[in-house]
């Protein structure tokens, strides 16, 4: 079988012409070089050279007065960190893990006589809730987490690379 068995030889320029086309014409995703969560607009911003290219809605931490203090405070963290690590195979589908906590997390933390905790993520929906899509966000249910749907979670899987800075905001 050819393709000209099927196309006359004369469309068979146009054709390849228009695939081309079509091809160059979709944009890849921009990789995105900074994330920046707004913690009172459960909002995840993706940031490409300063421009924003995406934002998505999220569900944090259970107890959103302030910034994390301690371990099981269900706090979302406020500060600058990295995304230092993935996580494939994560129970909340898949996780990038969030470089809390830094020097001052851990100084506040010990002032208080407490351990500031970690495994902070910025993770999917478990899989026997992957069905509640983006409706999760309607409530912060997380430990101190950021959830976003699996999509979403793929989405940034492809465009975030390790090593990318992550403000969060209150």
């Amino acid at each position: 079988m050819t393709f000209t068995r099927y196309f006359p030889k004369k469309f068979v320029p146009t054709i390849v012409f228009l695939f081309t086309a079509i091809l160059l014409a979709q944009k890849p995703a921009e990789i995105v070089d900074h994330l920046v969560v707004y913690k009172s607009q459960h909002k995840l911003v993706l940031l490409s050279r300063g421009k924003e290219v995406r934002s998505y809605k999220i569900a944090l931490g259970a107890d959103q007065v302030g910034p994390k203090t301690r371990q099981g405070d269900h706090r979302t963290p406020e500060g600058s960190y990295i995304l230092d690590a993935r996580n494939p195979a994560s129970h909340f589908y898949k996780a990038f893990h969030i470089s809390y906590p830094n020097s001052k997390d851990t100084a506040n933390a010990r002032k208080l006589g407490a351990s500031p905790g970690g495994d902070i993520m910025v993770h999917g929906l478990a899989k026997e809730y992957a069905w509640v899509g983006k409706s999760h966000a309607l409530h912060d249910w997380t430990d101190g987490c950021i959830a976003v749907t699996n999509e979403e979670m793929d989405e940034l899987w492809k465009r975030v690379p390790v090593g990318t800075p992550i403000d969060i905001k209150p």
